[in-house]
């Protein structure tokens, strides 16, 4: 079975905002509030790895600027 594409954070975050959007609607039934939220929290967890992510791309950055006195640009995998 192919893995499913992971979102990027954008998209993450525009879903997550659309979520919001509606719970904060009051018009869902329970079953559809938790179902909802659910979907939002594994988006959210989506977001935070991506910003994880660069945040350590970021500190990779200044270390090697830190210790050559220059950036230097390097290919870093960052959505797996």
């Amino acid at each position: 079975m192919p893995r499913k594409k992971e979102l990027s954070f954008e998209e993450s975050l525009e879903k997550l905002e659309g979520i919001v959007k509606e719970m904060e609607g009051g018009d869902l039934t329970l079953k559809d509030l938790m179902s909802h939220y659910s979907e939002g929290v594994g988006l959210a967890k989506n977001c935070m790895s991506a910003l994880e992510r660069a945040e350590q791309t970021m500190d990779l950055l200044v270390k090697e600027e830190e210790a050559t006195g220059k950036v230097e640009e390097s290919k870093l995998d960052i959505e797996g």
